[in-house]
């Protein structure tokens, strides 16, 4: 079916984000996977009418294509569409046995696949079969222009319900730090002090994104081949899984935060990799491009909040990007795990006394108006590729939530299309940490990166009890 234009005089305008990420420079996806606890074989018609329903109408994006006028600039523009075009039902062989590498082949090579730009971008892949995880999977393929993570995930939920109880709404976890202090507290000296630490990091950090984004390349190790169209080469993805239970048990025992830990389990990790395929590169210059959301608020608002102009966390692609060098695998350090955490705690704590991520935001801005959005999106290529990871997390919900009445087992996202070799990415759902890799294929042995993973997790929880019990004694 041929998609017609209606004829509407207040077409939406790309944003400038979204004109980043769907450019001749970069092609940027969110693929998302909710995995079931029970068959989905009669979920089909059921995902039909939600789609239809509910996903349809939260935005006029979903049944919009991207256009461009005579003067270059790009509006989302109303279209007719067939939801059979955008959903699709892959037969997986009956054998349990070969069904997760059926599984995780086909979630790789639809995540590569270029979605058609004369139809709304975005996709669903209803996997009746059950792998080793889940009874069914649905994939959500959504083009990064569409919105962010936060954005998409919103549109998700409003698709969700509660298992327990669908009168009731999701509750989501606290990201509020260990140690808050109130800037009103603090006398004019500590104020002082704090404005020039603030400055001062804000000059260093910018500076150094600046030379990163630009002429400064990470070394070519286990996670960065460096290679000219890495974005092009097959990729791919698997999961692994983390108590928050523990996660949190450390965090209480050491004074920390959730990020802090978690950030500290991943870089220990990845040293543990790089080590194992090249001992050189345990101490070579890596760094982690960190995906920040933007919006000055915790968990998530409705899709009606979201949509409203006066919104605190509106609709859209509202993040920025962070470097963060990832430590150093020193002698100090494998044999007293927990600096990785204290490190990520001193680096997080120190890159929020700087301004750096707006004044980043603002520069990029500036330079699509001067520039274009052609332009910036070839910065931002730079950036990603110069870089040797890319790490994304979202907040999932505490209680199990369930699509038209299937309870859902688990959730996990990770991003496609980019420049880079590895993507870390986080989310949490009902009392789990799932991390996603998404890995370039035939270049990073996925096993043995999780095995590193699980291995920094082990070993850092087993010192961080040593430490409890000699204190306790």
């Amino acid at each position: 079916m041929e998609y017609h234009e209606i004829i509407e005089e207040g077409v939406e305008p790309v944003s400038p984000v979204g004109q980043y990420f769907n450019s001749s420079a970069l092609c940027i996806y969110i693929i998302g996977v909710i995995e079931f606890e029970v068959p989905i074989h009669g979920l089909l018609m059921q995902a039909m009418s939600l789609l239809k329903h509910v996903f349809l109408p939260i935005n006029p994006r979903f049944s919009s294509i991207m256009v461009q006028n005579k003067k270059g600039e790009k509006r989302w523009k109303k279209v007719d569409i067939n939801l059979k075009e955008h959903v699709r039902t892959p037969i997986f062989p009956k054998t349990l046995e070969s069904n997760d590498k059926w599984f995780q082949d086909y979630l790789s090579r639809i995540s590569m696949e270029e979605l058609p730009q004369s139809k709304p971008l975005w996709e669903v892949h209803i996997v009746n079969s059950p792998t080793s995880d889940a009874h069914g999977s649905v994939i959500f393929k959504l083009h990064h222009a569409l919105g962010d993570g936060y954005s998409l995930m919103g549109a998700l939920l409003s698709c969700l319900q509660r298992a327990d109880d669908p009168s009731l709404p999701l509750s989501f976890p606290t990201l509020k730090p260990s140690n808050q202090e109130s800037k009103s507290t603090k006398g004019i000296c500590s104020s002082f002090s704090w404005l020039l630490s603030s400055a001062f990091y804000t000059v260093a950090d910018f500076g150094w994104s600046m030379l990163k984004s630009s002429i400064i390349n990470d070394e070519k190790t286990p996670i960065r081949s460096g290679n000219v169209g890495v974005e092009f080469q097959p990729i791919s993805i698997s999961t692994m899984a983390f108590s928050i239970h523990q996660v949190s048990d450390i965090k209480s025992r050491l004074g920390v935060t959730i990020n802090d830990v978690v950030t500290g389990i991943v870089f220990y990790g990845t040293r543990l990799y790089m080590e194992q395929m090249n001992s050189k590169s345990k101490t070579a210059e890596s760094t982690a491009l960190v995906l920040l959301n933007t919006r000055n608020i915790e968990g998530y608002q409705s899709i009606n909040d979201m949509l409203n102009t006066k919104a605190k966390a509106p609709w859209g692609n509202k993040i920025s990007f962070l470097h963060v060098p990832i430590p150093k695998l020193k002698q100090s350090r494998s044999s007293n795990p927990l600096e990785f955490i204290w490190e990520a705690h001193n680096i997080i704590k120190r890159k929020k006394q700087s301004l750096a991520v707006p004044l980043t935001g603002t520069l990029l801005e500036m330079e699509g108006k001067f520039r274009g959005q052609e332009a910036v999106a070839k910065h931002i290529y730079g950036t990603v590729s110069n870089s040797s990871a890319v790490i994304s997390n979202l907040v999932g919900p505490l209680q199990q939530m369930a699509l038209a009445n299937h309870p859902v087992k688990g959730l996990y996202f990770t991003l496609a299309g980019g420049p880079e070799s590895l993507v870390i990415s986080i989310m949490s759902y009902m009392g789990v940490l799932r991390v996603t890799f998404k890995t370039e294929k035939d270049f990073i042995d996925e096993q043995k990166l999780k095995s590193c993973m699980q291995s920094a997790f082990q070993k850092i929880l087993k010192a961080t009890k040593e430490i409890s019990d000699k204190t306790r004694y």
